[in-house]
């Protein structure tokens, strides 16, 4: 099982960037792919962005692809969704989770982290 603590969430203005990490720890910490899911009150989970271990294969929801990008680093055992160019819609609580393919199933769940933007 890996353990996963998300980090980096804020308040921001509609236009503003964040840049989100997910730092693992446990027997297979750095290995299979990592997930961002995100879900809005009143709202049911969304895929967000994914990344194979090697970090050669991205996948991305088609309402931020081109804004956010998803990388890890496998030395450090963290991932990142760097956010930029955010908007009011993003505002949802971020979700890291862990699996051992792109497509999923994710069985590992981070905590979250809020995000808010602003108008």
């Amino acid at each position: 099982q890996v353990q996963l603590v998300e980090s980096g969430g804020g308040l921001v203005q509609a236009g503003g960037s964040l840049r989100l990490s997910c730092a693992a720890s446990g027997r297979t910490s750095s290995s299979g792919a990592r997930a961002w899911f995100r879900q809005a009150p009143g709202k049911e989970r969304e895929f967000v962005a994914a990344i194979s271990w090697s970090g050669g294969t991205t996948r991305y929801v088609d309402s931020v692809r081109g804004r956010f990008t998803i990388s890890r680093d496998n030395a450090k055992n963290t991932a990142y969704l760097q956010m930029n160019s955010l908007k009011p819609e993003d505002t949802a609580v971020y979700s890291c989770a862990a699996g051992a393919l792109i497509g999923g199933p994710f069985g590992s769940w981070g905590q979250g982290t809020q995000v808010t933007v602003s108008s």
